[in-house]
């Protein structure tokens, strides 16, 4: 299967996808001249359509895996770099650390590491599959087809101590999101519209169920302003206290949660931002300006998003000799 688009109308959305990221490769970093559009193309034709149908599979079943999917890349790639080390499994890697004990989607990724192996051993990267993976979940919740550059190789080190000091908390201030984008090579806008993938995807309640409460005679009470009154109503019935909060979940957007569109921002601007780092882009001038232009103009948000994806898929990436390619995603080799 050299072609692994299924139709023409998915062909032109790539073609225009290239256009619009292959300038962005000569400016980011050196390191990406190792990556190219069709590195597999000789070694491993189908690796592209395996993983993309891996994905379909999966999300056949289980709907939700194709958010979990888009969550689990920022949680890598944060994290020295797309290499695929938040999918190392045991004690003291980025995996095992709290913060990230709520991620899922790696399932997925092993099941297309496993047909890949068996056409084409020992050549696709884990952090290959993980981005692509994670490209081909946003283009099956109705977003754009992002062309996305391949070459990673996979890191030999995963730890728990790296993940902290590199992952968004849900109550970070504007300042503290920018100084980490920042580090990663993103910018102010990058943070706002890869924030947007909050529209789609679900959390668990106690990542944001302090900003309301039951008052002691069992009366609600809104301790976040920046939140609107009913929504937090609605959310504070959703975690009721017979409910585990660690468990219960709820969607990041009230209103099309399994559609890739623009309705998160469009949230923030009624004030039904999920999470504190949501309402907190509409308190600060240098966020709320682009939000409000990305809630009104859906085109607008889904271009600037094939660019600032492409740009975290690349963040710290390893070429040539270095890293590895492993032969299970879950272990080094």
């Amino acid at each position: 299967m050299a072609f692994p688009f299924s139709s023409c109308k998915q062909e032109y959305a790539f073609l225009s996808s290239l256009l619009l990221v292959l300038p962005l490769l000569l400016l980011i970093s050196s390191s990406v001249a190792d990556l190219s559009f069709n590195f597999y193309s000789s070694s491993c034709p189908g690796a592209e359509f395996i993983v993309r149908n891996t994905v379909r599979s999966a999300s056949s079943s289980d709907p939700s895996v194709l958010g979990k999917l888009v969550r689990l890349i920022f949680h890598d790639c944060f994290v020295q770099g797309c290499d695929a080390s938040v999918l190392v499994r045991g004690n003291g890697t980025e995996r095992s650390d709290p913060g990230n004990a709520s991620l899922g989607g790696f399932d997925v990724i092993e099941s297309a590491k496993n047909v890949l192996e068996i056409f084409c051993p020992g050549i696709v990267s884990c952090a290959d599959i993980l981005v692509l993976a994670a490209r081909d979940a946003v283009e099956a919740l109705g977003g754009p087809v992002v062309a996305i550059p391949t070459g990673r190789r996979d890191g030999t080190v995963s730890a728990a101590e790296n993940v902290r000091p590199n992952i968004i908390d849900t109550d970070f201030t504007v300042d503290k999101m920018i100084n980490i984008f920042s580090s990663k090579g993103l910018s102010v806008q990058d943070l706002v519209v890869l924030s947007g993938a909050h529209t789609v995807g679900a959390a668990h309640c106690n990542t944001f169920n302090s900003r309301f409460k039951r008052d002691p005679r069992g009366n609600f009470e809104l301790i976040d302003a920046s939140l609107d009154n009913s929504y937090a109503q609605t959310l504070l019935n959703k975690c009721s206290s017979s409910m585990d909060p660690t468990t219960a979940v709820v969607n990041n957007d009230p209103e099309t949660s399994s559609t890739f569109d623009n309705q998160y921002y469009k949230n923030l601007l009624a004030h039904k931002g999920l999470f504190q780092t949501d309402s907190a882009l509409m308190e600060d001038d240098r966020t709320r300006k682009i939000v409000e232009i990305l809630a009104n103009d859906e085109e607008s948000f889904l271009e600037r998003w094939t660019e600032s994806f492409m740009k975290m898929s690349v963040i710290g990436v390893r070429v040539g000799e270095e890293g590895e390619i492993r032969r299970s995603c879950s272990s080094v080799n």
